[in-house]
């Protein structure tokens, strides 16, 4: 909506045009009635009158176009400080100055995306209430499942336990909103683990690394990021292939930003599908909605949403994919260490 400058520049210096003619009119009045008798007097009357309705039109303007919107503004903003409530004062039909409508947009939108983050984090604290269980109780069974495992010499019930274990222990624990890539590869190998012990030999995964690999390990993203790209890739893309496949993780650095490429040579997607999931990937605001997917985990849309709230709409998740080729995830976050933190 456009709204409409009630201050401008232009218009001041109008108004202080008009109140010096006024002024000038007055002074020339004076002496030309001085120099005339009663005619001039009787002239200079008109002239006043004339003034008079001139001055309480401009008083009119003034208090219709200014003074009044003030007032009204004024009082919005008192609402706003008592009650919290904004929308009012966004859509308000006057700015006072050029620059408010271009303000007023932008508090707009930081609301918004911060009310997104409080749905978002209500949102997960419900789901964890619902799916709530006793850490200790969770991993001291996993515990004994996995010593009645090692003393009947069953090795891989033992191993996919631990993993089991971890893996839980990771999702549960609150460790922030970011964490080290290192951790986030650790917690994708658990998870792969546990897989493997389903499909066993069918499914692998490879990880490559650049010659910096030690700063890329320090790096800093958010939680349970790779992970539901990784059981993308294993539901969707490989499941389907009777031979099984392969994911591959590789992880590069530019100037400003990491790139986390997940690739699996499965079965694809294609163009038109691959069109709307990339759409999705791309929304920030709006209802937040369940996912419908075959098989659970957390939505990549979902995953994508949190970084770009989190960084900014540059990073998130896109898709490339060639059907019966496999498909390639491409995530993208801004370069977070612990030093760049302590900086901040």
């Amino acid at each position: 909506m456009k709204k409409r400058n009630i201050f401008s520049r232009q218009a001041v210096n109008f108004l202080w045009v008009l109140l010096g003619l006024g002024a000038g009119l007055q002074f020339i009045e004076v002496i030309w009635a001085a120099s005339k008798g009663y005619l001039g007097f009787f002239s200079m009357m008109v002239v006043i009158v004339t003034e008079i309705v001139i001055t309480g039109s401009i008083y009119v303007i003034i208090y219709k176009f200014l003074i009044k919107p003030c007032n009204e503004t004024r009082k919005l903003f008192k609402h706003f400080i008592q009650s919290g409530s904004f929308q009012e004062l966004i859509d308000q039909d006057y700015q006072i100055f050029p620059e408010q409508n271009e303000v007023m947009q932008k508090l707009d939108s930081i609301l918004d995306k911060k009310n997104i983050i409080e749905l978002s984090t209500k949102h997960a604290e419900l789901l964890a209430l619902q799916n709530q269980i006793n850490p200790h109780f969770l991993y001291n069974t996993l515990e004994a499942i996995r010593g009645d495992a090692l003393c009947e010499g069953i090795d891989s019930i033992a191993d996919t336990t631990e993993a089991l274990s971890t893996f839980f222990r990771y999702t549960i624990t609150d460790t922030g909103n970011l964490v080290s890539v290192e951790d986030e590869l650790e917690n994708v190998e658990n998870y792969f683990k546990i897989q493997q012990y389903r499909f066993g030999d069918k499914l692998d995964m490879r990880v490559n690394f650049p010659d910096d690999y030690a700063r890329i390990l320090e790096c800093k993203l958010p939680k349970l990021t790779l992970q539901p790209v990784v059981e993308n890739a294993i539901f969707h893309g490989l499941e389907a292939k009777a031979e099984g496949g392969v994911i591959t993780i590789s992880l590069e650095m530019t100037e400003k930003k990491l790139l986390i490429n997940i690739h699996d040579d499965g079965i694809g997607i294609d163009e038109e599908e691959l069109i709307k999931i990339n759409q999705r990937l791309e929304i920030t605001s709006g209802p937040l909605t369940e996912e419908k997917r075959k098989r659970g985990g957390i939505a990549l849309p979902n995953v994508s949403r949190r970084i770009k709230l989190l960084f900014g709409d540059e990073y998130g998740i896109h898709i490339y994919s060639i059907p019966n080729l496999g498909t390639e995830v491409r995530i993208s976050v801004p370069i977070i260490t612990n030093r760049e933190q302590r900086n901040q």
